[in-house]
């Protein structure tokens, strides 16, 4: 009889699981806010970092050949040889153009509004201007 006790006090009741359920949640929503706060920053330091990569690349193309890419080339001419380039000594990018850290594709234009050329993200939205993680990372800043 007394091992019959022994063996029915083995393991967690369900009121004791449920608190920890409880408990966990907790913590997970103290937490979760702090994290994905971080999150969207990151997004923007890794957008500031891959126009930075792409503005070196077109400097690197600029002095191969005397200018920009022009808009309608595009980042393409950093991979692909634009038709009637002689000093074309590309590519100058390891890997294809990336999208941004939202999956949009860079805006490039040359000449630029704010400099030889103007090269920018929309951010999450998309869109231009915007706040927060909307707000557009650009290269003449």
């Amino acid at each position: 009889m007394d091992r019959k006790i022994r063996k029915s006090n083995k393991g967690f009741t369900l009121i004791e699981l449920l608190i920890v359920v409880i408990i966990i949640g907790l913590l997970a929503s103290l937490v979760a806010p702090k994290f994905f706060s971080k999150l969207g920053a990151s997004r923007q330091k890794v957008a500031k970092a891959q126009i930075e990569n792409l503005a070196s690349a077109l400097d690197e193309f600029r002095l191969d050949n005397g200018r920009y890419p022009s808009t309608a080339e595009g980042l393409e001419a950093l991979r692909e040889k634009p038709p009637g380039l002689k000093t074309w000594a590309g590519p100058y990018l390891p890997k294809d153009i990336p999208k941004d850290p939202w999956g949009h594709d860079y805006v490039y234009k040359c000449p630029g509004e704010h400099g030889d050329f103007d090269l920018l993200s929309y951010g999450r939205d998309g869109e231009p201007g915007g706040e927060g993680e909307d707000a557009d990372i650009v290269s003449w800043k």
